[in-house]
């Protein structure tokens, strides 16, 4: 895609592109970014600075694992629902935030005001020991294991087995939940996912981080923010890593080197990185997705998108758009409030729940 094309890309089949052009409109519109936020990088940090971080009020349940463990969920069951009164039917968008994010996230806020203003149920999966509960057992998370996934499925689908649910991942989130649907495939239990900034080879998004500009505005202040998690567990995982070495880690690169490829399994970073990167897993999966990215995006390089997969497969869009950094995508002089990702999430969800049979037919599923 060219970098001054403003109208975004959307890569897809032509069933799958009608629906989307029909149901979800956003994806035709012209995207011009605010215009004194401009790059990839400005955009991702006013995001960070400005966006605004509408009230929500969850309730929050913590679900026991079969380790020992526990998972925070933040529910807001929408009870007041006028388009979806019934609870046992009522749509469930499932979200799963970015690295060290969790339900208190802005975009997880905006993404629930969407969801609930149609009349949904949203549930926010906060990834262990970072959803301000406590690490039971030395087990955190990554991008390639989606156990703890597959148990909130099964715990969600437990509680509601009529309703309807849909699968939205943010950057890391969005990986885990990419991984997963490659994994269950037909077993998924959703009905449809969505994911924004996802970094499609990890190796290749470590490499882009690394560079001097990324590594300063980025990668440092994500990697104190992944050792303050470890210094705030440390009385239990000490007992499975070196703390002390883990907290001099400078790069998400070398904190994955000492803890996450370590405290799951792997020989090396290379391999936690080969076996995180959903790209290449996109044919296994089996449920209509739709996948944002912008090509300035300082996480998630251009090279890396899975254009040539995602051209052979029906049920899979990729919409690509030249600006938007990561988890941004601002518009407007105040870029403050709902823009470009708040419209498409919305519409989507929407498209999603009050057009399962149609949706499925675009994307040739069963």
């Amino acid at each position: 895609m060219k970098a001054g094309c403003r109208k975004p890309a959307l890569i897809c089949s032509n069933a799958f592109s009608v629906f989307l052009h029909k149901h979800c409109p956003v994806v035709a519109e012209r995207f011009s970014p605010t215009p004194w936020c401009w790059g990839g990088r400005l955009q991702t940090l006013v995001c960070a600075l400005l966006k605004t971080r509408p009230p929500v009020t969850y309730r929050n349940e913590l679900l026991r694992t079969v380790d020992g463990g526990q998972i925070s969920l933040d529910w807001v069951d929408n009870e007041s629902s006028v388009t979806h009164p019934d609870s046992s039917t009522r749509p469930t968008v499932l979200i799963l935030p970015g690295l060290t994010g969790n339900s208190q996230q802005s975009y997880v806020l905006h993404a629930v005001r969407q969801a609930t203003r149609h009349g949904y149920r949203c549930v926010v999966f906060n990834n262990r020991g970072v959803g301000g509960e406590e690490l039971l057992t030395p087990v955190t998370y990554c991008a390639a294991n989606t156990s703890d996934l597959e148990w909130v499925m099964r715990h969600v689908k437990g509680l509601y087995p009529h309703a309807p649910v849909l699968g939205a991942g943010v950057s890391l989130g969005g990986m885990i939940l990419l991984n997963y649907l490659a994994r269950k495939r037909t077993e998924s239990g959703m009905v449809a996912g969505i994911t924004i900034s996802v970094a499609w080879d990890a190796q290749k998004s470590s490499e882009s981080m690394e560079e001097p500009l990324n590594r300063l505005l980025f990668n440092k202040h994500l990697t104190r923010g992944l050792c303050r998690t470890v210094t705030r567990h440390r009385k239990i995982l000490e007992k499975v890593v070196d703390i002390d070495y883990v907290l001099k880690a400078r790069t998400i690169r070398e904190f994955d080197e000492r803890f996450t490829s370590l405290l799951f399994g792997y020989k090396s970073c290379i391999d936690y990185y080969r076996d995180a990167s959903p790209g290449s897993k996109l044919p296994h999966t089996a449920v209509p997705i739709l996948c944002l990215n912008a090509s300035d995006d300082p996480f998630s390089p251009q090279h890396a998108f899975p254009v040539s997969i995602v051209q052979s497969l029906p049920h899979v869009a990729l919409l690509l758009t030249a600006h938007g950094g990561h988890i941004a995508f601002l518009q407007g002089l105040f870029p403050r409030g709902e823009s470009y990702i708040e419209r498409l999430f919305g519409q989507f969800v929407r498209a999603v729940f009050e057009h399962q049979r149609d949706i499925k037919k675009a994307c040739g599923i069963e």
